[in-house]
């Protein structure tokens, strides 16, 4: 964390030094942003066992709202920075305005423009990087300490992580019955949050146990299965794939301590299947950005026999870049035959 990073709360030290968020904080942060994010609706795919959990309703059009507002009740900044693809940056610069707040947010030069002119619309200051995810982190740590800011990263950050949790704490309330909640995988956060709330489950009695927790990462972007599953922190190269919200190149070092604690299964998907779970949901009138349809892709595989979550988490693209995508795409009946394909 960078010194200048404000942070409080009920976390457990590790020997490493970075605080770890528990249930017990994800709970916390439900009660502390209620007044500010929508509780999401449930939305079942037609014709599937599949029910989308709609953080593309948000009222910042994803799931990163919650992380942020949990960051900013408990930081009370009156600067920060960040660094993003695009999704936490927008809630970020929300956040920020409504608070008089200065905020700079930290992309890359590959991040989608509408992504960029929105969050300049809200009032941050952008700065560019070249290269990937990793230069962009450091800059944004560079930053903060030269302003004095605080720094609240899109993911590994236990406030942040705490409150992408409180997804897992509606889902629990609203289908304590369903076999595995599918989790689109960026910098980790979602997934942390996700594991954490799993004791959500077994807390309210509904079940003996909690679903499984299954991370959906890019084919070209798997750090979180390859640490893992090698016991140690691994670092992938830039990553080209459409799903730009996927393309970290390191696991968190607060989120995969809790992944790898966490019991999760990690899968990956690849370009043509992200597109084609787009093309499916366009079906049925619902528009995803695609880092939110790789998870869609994975759960559509059909490899539960009851319900299975997936959490929908954005809906913030263009309607060029969305067109674009699925313009080589047929029906959404071919789309759901191809993904269920073996």
């Amino acid at each position: 964390m960078s010194s200048t990073e404000k942070t409080t709360g009920t976390t457990a030290d590790t020997a490493a030094g970075v605080r770890i968020p528990t249930f017990q904080d994800v709970r916390a942060a439900g009660r502390r942003i209620a007044p500010v994010i929508r509780r999401t609706p449930l939305w079942r795919v037609p014709g599937t066992a599949v029910l989308l959990k709609r953080e593309d309703l948000q009222k910042s059009g994803s799931f990163k709202l919650r992380g942020v507002t949990n960051a900013f009740a408990v930081a009370a900044p009156t600067r920060v920075v960040t660094a993003s693809s695009g999704n936490h940056g927008k809630a970020v610069a929300m956040l920020a305005r409504a608070r008089r707040v200065p905020a700079t947010v930290v992309m890359t030069a590959q991040s989608a423009p509408e992504k960029v002119e929105r969050i300049r619309e809200l009032g941050a200051r952008v700065r560019f990087v070249e290269g990937g995810v990793a230069e962009r982190n450091r800059l944004a740590e560079a930053l903060a300490a030269e302003q004095g800011a605080t720094l609240i990263p899109s993911s590994d950050h236990a406030d942040v992580i705490a409150g992408q949790g409180t997804t897992g704490l509606e889902i629990a309330a609203a289908a304590p019955g369903v076999e595995a909640v599918y989790v689109p995988v960026g910098g980790g956060g979602l997934l942390a949050g996700m594991c954490l709330a799993k004791q959500a489950w077994t807390v309210s009695g509904a079940r003996d146990r909690a679903p499984a927790v299954v991370g959906v990462e890019p084919v070209s972007a798997p750090r979180y299965a390859l640490s893992v599953s090698t016991g140690r922190p691994v670092t992938v190269p830039p990553s080209a794939s459409v799903a730009d919200g996927l393309r970290g190149q390191t696991p968190g070092r607060i989120a995969l301590p809790v992944v790898a604690a966490g019991a999760v299964r990690l899968t990956v998907v690849d370009d043509d299947e992200i597109v084609r779970a787009m093309a499916l949901l366009r079906g049925h009138g619902v528009v995803a950005e695609p880092s939110s349809a790789a998870a869609v892709a994975a759960a559509l595989r059909g490899e539960h026999k009851r319900d299975v979550v997936v959490v929908l988490s954005g809906g913030n693209i263009s309607r060029a870049r969305f067109d674009e995508l699925l313009a080589p795409v047929g029906s959404a009946r071919d789309a759901l035959v191809a993904l269920a394909a073996p």
